[in-house]
């Protein structure tokens, strides 16, 4: 008989990194939160959600419109009612992760999306079908609110925003964060925000000093801002076609540790959660 607890933690956490404007550094937190989690012992799938496949490039397959199937592939099968063979689409990166690669054949599948009974929930179906055999499954959105992106949302449990903080991004996470609350309200009530990230923090420059503040006093009161903020570093921006993560690229430079410190909050906070639910299992 399975006791409450492994009820609860046998349903992997399904985390949409998802902001619309390009830039923030989404792939890059997707690709070192999932390598960091997996190097804390978790079962970790990335899903490059993205036509751009950045992610997919940036994890060491420089070619994406080689691979074959892709998540374009899965969605179609799903769309058209077509078994999915266990692992198929899966491939196994080095350090610890697997992944569900992308290429420019998931441009064509959003347009055809629109045609789709259920469409919003296409990757919620796939997902649905491979959760239990992870803890973590992170989701790199693209840099849009379109239809793959819709289809992350629904996906997930809950959403990470990586926010730039070069620029002032109020607007922007504004209407992120109403396209969040929309698809809360319509289609997936249990949708949450984890935190918001500030990425390439220049800790030199007061501007960055002074828009990291000013996020924390708008947004700290209602949503959850992570206490890492995530360094700005010209050699984490050279690794993004080596095909390994900032843990083996600079083990010990400022980046690293603070994907390590971000890996520990979110493990913390899915502890926490797991306690709550818990609590109402009783």
């Amino acid at each position: 008989m399975q006791k409450r607890g492994d009820i609860v933690a046998k349903k992997g956490t399904v985390t949409a990194v998802v902001n619309q404007k390009g830039g923030t550094g989404k792939t890059t937190t997707c690709e070192n939160l999932g390598i960091g989690l997996a190097m804390e012992g978790k079962k970790v799938l990335l899903v490059d959600t993205d036509p751009q496949a950045s992610l997919t490039i940036s994890l060491g397959y420089p070619m994406p419109d080689r691979i074959s199937p892709t998540l374009s592939d899965l969605m179609k099968k799903i769309v058209s009612d077509q078994p999915i063979e266990s692992g198929e689409g899966i491939l196994h990166h080095p350090e610890g992760v697997d992944l569900v690669p992308a290429n420019i054949e998931l441009a064509g599948m959003e347009v055809s999306l629109v045609n789709v009974m259920s469409r919003e929930s296409v990757l919620k179906q796939y997902l649905d079908s491979v959760k239990k055999e992870y803890d973590f499954i992170l989701l790199d959105c693209m840099p849009s609110l379109g239809m793959l992106t819709i289809n992350a949302l629904t996906a997930a449990d809950n959403v990470i925003i990586p926010v730039q903080a070069q620029y002032l991004p109020a607007k922007g996470l504004e209407q992120l964060l109403q396209t969040v609350n929309k698809v809360k309200r319509q289609i997936n009530p249990k949708l949450r925000i984890e935190g918001i990230l500030l990425t390439m923090v220049d800790s030199r420059t007061n501007y960055a000093k002074d828009i990291s503040a000013l996020i924390r006093e708008n947004y700290g009161g209602k949503l959850k801002v992570y206490q890492t903020d995530i360094p700005r570093s010209v050699r984490a921006e050279e690794i993004s076609a080596e095909g390994k993560s900032i843990f083996r690229h600079d083990p010990k430079g400022k980046v690293a540790e603070a994907y390590r410190v971000l890996t520990k909050e979110v493990l913390q906070n899915a502890e926490k959660r797991r306690k709550r639910q818990l609590e109402q299992l009783r």
